[in-house]
């Protein structure tokens, strides 16, 4: 059965109800699959530059997938009273990226750009 998400406040709130995990430990648990899940795309991507091979959509779609979900409840748990707290998280990320853009800002290092 399809089912059709209809933005990442939809995706939060379906997702959660998969969440199985301390919650005294939440954040450190959080952030240690957040990272696992980003380094098993990462070997992924690594195999392929030593195989010479194409990254599967499939694998790279379920990777991506297994990251958003932790980023979801990373969100949850960070931005608690925000019900949609991802996507205030990736407006909040635009505002910054096009406030960049239109100083000229993009290049370079630093988070106060």
């Amino acid at each position: 059965m399809a089912i059709e998400i209809k933005g990442f406040g939809e995706y939060q709130r379906e997702a959660h109800k998969t969440a199985i995990y301390p919650k005294d430990k939440a954040l450190e648990y959080l952030v240690l699959g957040l990272v696992g899940e980003a380094g098993e795309l990462a070997n992924k991507i690594k195999k392929t530059i030593r195989d010479g091979t194409e990254l599967g959509i499939e694998d790279a779609v379920g990777e991506l997938g297994d990251v958003l979900w932790y980023l979801s409840e990373l969100s949850s748990h960070i931005v608690p009273k925000n019900e949609d707290s991802l996507e205030y998280i990736a407006n909040k990320n635009i505002e910054k990226l096009k406030d960049r853009k239109n100083r000229g800002a993009l290049k370079g290092s630093g988070d106060n750009r």
